[in-house]
């Protein structure tokens, strides 16, 4: 499976180009990145560039309103920013979404083993940023660890399968895979863990094998 950064951030809405944080991320170890923002899926200096495409919503209605619309729908990763338990539950469900991202910055008891058990069955993923392990301090990058954590127990239970993404919005942002193994173990992850997680992208956007039926 490929290596993939799940989050970028290039120009216009970061500092970098998009071919350059490529060229960057091949240098550090990965075999794809997720482009938010970007209109097309394509190759740059040998890694693959696939199309992110972010959904802030405050319902399940909005959500599905959304990704009805060509830019989000024609996206090769959907994500939805994370919001408060019911919110998530609901979120977890649709089945265009991708990705939930940003549960750090939610309340703790914002995803319990309700949203963890429907999210495996959904074959949804949770994002796991390095924004707030990197750029926080002090008490709030505690609070981030520390939501990682549980988020790291619900899905060794469960089963849901879990993204990291870097969330660069410039090269010096960017990290190699051997950093995101450092980072991701302050909260218990373990290296094959992470590497699982690396891969997790291309799994969720294969498309559906057709069931066989034998007999």
């Amino acid at each position: 499976m490929k290596t993939t950064d799940a989050s970028v951030c290039p120009y216009p809405a970061g500092d970098s180009t998009l071919a350059r944080m490529a060229l960057e991320a091949a240098e550090l170890g990965f075999d794809s990145i997720v482009a938010v923002g970007e209109n097309r899926s394509h190759q740059l200096h040998g890694l693959e560039v696939l199309q992110g495409s972010v959904i802030s919503a405050t319902s399940q209605k909005e959500i599905i309103r959304q990704v009805r619309k060509p830019a989000v729908r024609d996206a090769d990763v959907i994500f939805v920013n994370a919001g408060d338990i019911t919110f998530n539950r609901a979120a977890v469900s649709v089945k265009e979404v991708h990705v939930i991202r940003n549960i750090h910055a939610t309340r703790r008891n914002a995803f319990d083993h309700v949203a963890a058990r429907s999210a495996a069955e959904h074959e949804t993923a949770l994002d796991i940023s390095l924004v707030p392990i990197i750029q926080y301090r002090g008490i709030k990058r505690q609070r981030a660890l520390q939501r990682y954590a549980d988020i790291l127990a619900l899905q060794r239970r469960y089963g849901f399968l879990l993204t990291i993404s870097s969330g660069a919005r410039s090269i010096l942002e960017q990290r190699s895979v051997r950093e995101v193994r450092d980072l991701c173990a302050l909260f218990g992850m373990t290296g094959a863990e992470v590497n699982e997680a690396l891969s997790s992208i291309g799994r969720l956007i294969e498309p559906k094998r057709p069931v066989r039926i034998v007999g």
